[in-house]
């Protein structure tokens, strides 16, 4: 492996579209939610563990969850935990982790990824991810990995390629990228797909530590600014004192939006290994191989169900009998404290969440 690659693992996100499994204080990536024995971030670190040394392996995550990271990845060393006071979104996020890990190794070449996501496929996504990493380690361009779309998922953004730019780079694909659209509604999705040209937005970057930073000077000055005044403190006692004032004056903002968008040098490697962010609920339900004859998502021994159909049907206790009946398209998620039984739809799950936020009802979410 080469000692100036690395990987920056990014989990501080709140996993509330994933509610009520996923909570503020046990979200989404440190839960087993597909039941195959380890959580997305354990699966995730095991993943890159294969393409870069362990020692050069950072996680970003939130203060209230560093003792989760620490029980999930005994592994890591304490000076890799990245904590952060506040969540910022992306960019900020990055930023920390860049900052920091130049003043250690300014000739670092890194892979950027969520903690969350679920890979099959690991040879083609090891093979994919080491080629970008040696292309990348020599450019000044930012590189992301574009997945083929295989329905008008709207829950995904979605990058255009520009045709005339293709270049083989060790037997994969690689393009200048042409435009950035988030979350596109199912009408302009299908577009996308019929042309050829758009591929969903992994959320991997790949990059070396002096190209992200000329662009984050470029494109974010107001927050590459911020956090190159840590110079001389990064990896000092006086770090932590350092990054509370930086993330008091951050602004919140996607790497996305405040980088890729925006530059000139934003190019992707094209994929063949299998993904999905499992962000949701619904997204869950779609990916899932083993619905019933009726259409439904089932998890749980104690159910007796009745014309319910194309549901997601999730009840953990096997000492207690779930009975449903006359439902279509319903979330029914038995789930310790909470029992949710609403549509499948993403924007009710988000206005239960305001609601509960606003009658006081925090402790559940």
């Amino acid at each position: 492996m080469n000692k100036n690659h690395y990987c920056i693992i990014m989990a501080g996100g709140a996993g509330s579209r994933f509610w009520p499994m996923s909570r503020n204080a046990r979200p989404k990536q440190f839960l087993d939610i597909l039941g195959l024995g380890r959580t997305f971030i354990q699966m995730t670190y095991d993943r890159f563990s294969k393409i870069v040394p362990v020692e050069n392996i950072l996680i970003v995550t939130s203060e209230q969850y560093a003792d989760l990271v620490k029980e999930q990845l005994p592994d890591i060393l304490p000076d890799n935990i990245l904590l952060e006071p506040y969540k910022r979104n992306t960019a900020p996020c990055i930023a920390y982790a860049t900052y920091k890990l130049y003043d250690k190794n300014p000739d670092a070449t890194v892979v950027v990824a969520p903690s969350d996501h679920f890979i099959t496929g690991e040879e083609n996504f090891c093979n994919t991810i080491n080629c970008a990493l040696e292309h990348a380690s020599g450019s000044k361009n930012l590189f992301t990995i574009g997945i083929k779309p295989t329905r008008p998922d709207t829950n995904y953004g979605y990058i255009q390629i520009n045709r005339q730019t293709n270049r083989i780079i060790s037997g994969h694909s690689s393009y200048e990228v042409k435009t950035f659209t988030e979350k596109p509604n199912e009408e302009l999705a299908k577009v996308f797909i019929e042309t050829g040209e758009f591929f969903w937005n992994s959320g991997i970057f790949i990059w070396n530590l002096r190209a992200i930073k000329a662009e984050l000077e470029n494109h974010l000055p107001e927050v590459a600014t911020l956090f190159a005044k840590g110079e001389g403190l990064y990896n000092t006692p006086q770090e932590k004192a350092f990054i509370a004032k930086v993330y008091d004056n951050s602004p919140s903002i996607s790497i996305d939006y405040g980088v890729m968008e925006k530059t000139s040098r934003a190019w992707i490697f094209l994929s063949n290994f299998g993904w999905s962010d499992v962000g949701t609920w619904n997204s869950l339900y779609d990916r899932s191989v083993d619905k019933t004859p009726e259409g439904n998502f089932i998890k749980g021994s104690n159910i007796l169900l009745r014309g319910v159909t194309n549901s997601i049907i999730w009840e953990k206790n096997p000492e207690k009998l779930l009975v449903v009946r006359g439902l279509d398209d319903f979330m029914v998620i038995d789930e310790k404290d909470v029992l949710l039984i609403c549509p499948n739809d993403e924007k009710v799950l988000k206005d239960i969440l305001a609601e509960l936020a606003i009658e006081e009802q925090s402790q559940y979410l």
